[in-house]
């Protein structure tokens, strides 16, 4: 699945993953290829995306990678949407 990961200042990451675990609202959930279509409010915590991520060495900071699973620390929440196998994935 295509997902973009987008923060007021830029786009943080665009490309290819096989999966993201967050925290919602409600609790973690993961979001897999061919995911029905989801809207959710994230709240603070970390994201878990596995694939293989080239990220930008000016974004590095807010990425800590380890082996196939890359994290993304989520301090002030965020918005998850899932459509049409694309994850857009809004932080603050």
């Amino acid at each position: 699945m295509y997902l973009e990961i987008v923060s007021p200042e830029a786009t943080l990451f665009q490309g290819e993953v096989e999966a993201i675990s967050v925290p919602g609202v409600q609790g973690s959930f993961q979001v897999l290829n061919h995911h029905a279509a989801i809207v959710s409010t994230l709240v603070k915590g970390e994201a878990k995306i596995q694939g293989e991520m080239e990220i930008a060495e000016a974004f590095q900071s807010h990425f800590n990678q380890k082996g196939n699973e890359t994290f993304l620390m989520l301090s002030n929440g965020g918005t998850l949407e899932m459509s049409d196998n694309k994850v857009i994935l809004l932080v603050d």
